[in-house]
């Protein structure tokens, strides 16, 4: 059950959500919604009530001294925040959770249930995985919808995976059954480096919901915090002949898969990206 006091009016919401545990390489979805909340001023709005989702054996009460030293006891669970921002045309539900541990279609419809009576429009996922990209380059980031219209919308691709799934793959499936357009992002974590915290793989996913949303997201120190990750990727591999011979076949790889085709306008768009960088007007 999700307990609340009162929902309030929001306008045109959108839920974005993430969830630690199998979905999330490097912690870098669940970070990418605690940089929105931090960033956007989100309220808490509500709370999953553990007892019906999670196995406290696999997933233990934290026991911590808070702000003015006094011993709390914090128990796994998902919690919904909304972020309101003044000159944004909508408002934001964020979800930040554990992946439950069991009941996963009585919780996915718990969120959805709320999410309705929220007038929730569009729901985003986030996710990430391990794959074999190289940490020096720019960080994939693949969109994908529910529906081939919601795809063509937002600029994203139809979903085609088959295979295992987790809390967001169900999280998908049930709001497709709802009517609900549904657009799930994932970012591409080095499995070479998988440990948290991977900034590079948050920063991504942050700047793919701001251009989804097109709504402004400050950045903080998170801009900092990839370039540091990456130098410090990067003096590990120079203290390893096989990692670093191994980093650089992922680069060229990369290298080779990310060239232009060989056309005029192609050529064209290259050299005006060029001509951007450098800060010369083409004209």
């Amino acid at each position: 059950m999700i307990e609340f006091e009162a929902l309030p009016d929001l306008v045109d919401p959108v839920l974005v959500a993430a969830f630690e545990g199998w979905n999330d390489a490097g912690d870098a979805a669940s970070d990418a919604i605690d940089h929105l909340r931090e960033a956007w001023g989100a309220t808490p709005l509500a709370e999953m009530d553990p007892e019906d989702y999670y196995d406290y054996q696999v997933n233990r009460p934290m026991i911590a001294f808070d702000d003015e030293g006094v011993r709390r006891l914090t128990w796994p669970t998902t919690r919904l925040y909304v972020a309101r921002l003044p000159l944004a045309a909508r408002d934001v539900v964020l979800v930040h959770g554990i992946e439950p541990n069991m009941r996963w279609r009585q919780f996915s419809e718990e969120i959805l249930v709320l999410a309705a009576e929220l007038g929730v429009t569009l729901a985003v996922t986030l996710g990430a995985l391990l794959s074999d990209s190289p940490h020096s380059r720019p960080v994939p980031v693949t969109g994908t919808a529910t529906d081939s219209g919601t795809a063509r919308r937002l600029g994203v691709e139809p979903s085609h995976y088959e295979g295992p799934t987790g809390i967001v793959g169900v999280i998908q499936e049930a709001s497709a059954r709802r009517g609900l357009p549904t657009v799930s992002l994932w970012a591409a974590v080095p499995h070479y480096v998988a440990q948290a915290p991977s900034p590079k793989a948050t920063l991504a996913l942050v700047r793919r919901v701001e251009d989804l949303l097109d709504m402004p997201v400050p950045l903080g120190e998170l801009v900092e915090d990839s370039r540091a990750w990456e130098l410090g990727v990067d003096e590990l591999a120079a203290d390893d002949e096989e990692i670093a011979d191994y980093v650089r076949q992922l680069e060229e790889a990369r290298d080779t898969t990310d060239l232009p085709e060989a056309s005029g306008e192609a050529i064209a768009r290259e050299f005006e990206r060029y001509l951007r960088r450098r800060g010369v007007d083409g004209t």
